[in-house]
């Protein structure tokens, strides 16, 4: 008899912990949770009683507020901490913050935090579940989840496309999870960007690296611009954002050597003309909106799934 399907996992902090059927579980979740989102009365009771805190040490505006609203729509108990008013403005560790918001027993953290590997740190200090919102240069798995929600739902499957990541590889979690995620699912992943914007060995991800954008575009179903992570960057690593434009930056030319029906992704904030012109942004193709609805989906599914809705979890 075959074994029943069961998720998990009690903490989410990176693709590279999900395996294929985990993924697409997570997607189809979503897809069903979806729906909720263009009722009139957007709730359900789903984690009435649940109390999840947003703990966001680094500026947000999608993820935070995503997380959010899932949490709200079913029915949770939310609270927001930000860096500038938690006690780590008086020199309070991390650890000891953490240690202190679990000795008020919330059921789940969300973490944002500019130093890689925070989220799995908590880990080991605290018994709430922990959902990494994005950790320094190496995470950021809910974003992943639905920039592959959104592909799949446009292109049926993420096996066997042709996806182009165009930017800020070094320096961007968004990159990394997405490589992992694409790769993990059957797709053919290319990268390119300026030489100082690469990291070595990236073809231990799953990703080849292109000497130009229209080498990694050519015939691709999905092209991805990244944001430049100018708060991560010590120096100046490009001479300048005009000249990052000219031979970096997404417009109707470079998409010609993409498939006509290639779909056009950004996770957001854009660097409008920088990353991308606005006519790509806003034209033909462009799914960037999309990414935002589906990433309440996603994040609703990975609330529901995290708290344990499906019974036991091996983490």
């Amino acid at each position: 008899m075959k074994e029943t399907y069961r998720f998990q996992h009690k903490h989410i902090l990176g693709i590279e912990q999900l395996s294929v059927a985990d993924i697409l579980h997570i997607l189809d979740t979503a897809i069903s949770f979806k729906e909720i989102s263009n009722r009139s009365i957007k709730k359900v009771p789903t984690l009435k009683g649940k109390t999840i805190i947003n703990f966001f040490f680094e500026p947000s505006t999608r993820t935070r507020l995503s997380f959010e609203i899932a949490a709200k729509r079913m029915s949770a108990d939310t609270f927001g901490i930000t860096a500038a008013t938690s006690s780590a403005k008086k020199g309070e560790t991390l650890i000891d913050t953490a240690c202190n918001l679990q000795a008020m027993n919330p059921d789940l953290i969300i973490i944002r935090h500019g130093s890689s590997g925070a989220p799995g740190l908590l880990t080991r200090h605290i018994d709430a579940s922990i959902i990494n919102a994005g950790d320094g240069t190496h995470q950021h798995p809910s974003q992943a989840l639905l920039d592959m929600m959104t592909i799949r739902e446009h292109k049926g499957s993420i096996d066997g496309l042709k996806i182009a990541l165009i930017g800020d590889i070094a320096h961007s979690r968004v990159a990394h999870s997405n490589i992992l995620g694409f790769t993990k699912m059957g797709a053919d992943v290319k990268v390119a960007g300026p030489a100082t914007f690469m990291i070595p060995h990236l073809d231990l991800l799953g990703a080849r690296v292109c000497s130009t954008v229209e080498e990694a575009i050519a015939d691709a179903d999905v092209v991805m611009a990244l944001r430049i992570q100018k708060e991560r960057q010590n120096d100046p690593l490009i001479p300048s954002l005009r000249e990052y434009a000219r031979f970096y930056g997404i417009n109707r030319s470079r998409l010609k050597h993409a498939k006509p029906d290639a779909l056009i992704m950004h996770p957001g904030p854009i660097n409008r003309g920088v990353e991308m012109d606005p006519d790509v942004a806003d034209g033909k193709g462009s799914v960037i909106l999309e990414q935002v609805t589906n990433g309440v989906a996603v994040r609703m599914a990975l609330l529901y799934l995290v708290l344990g809705q499906e019974g036991g979890r091996a983490e």
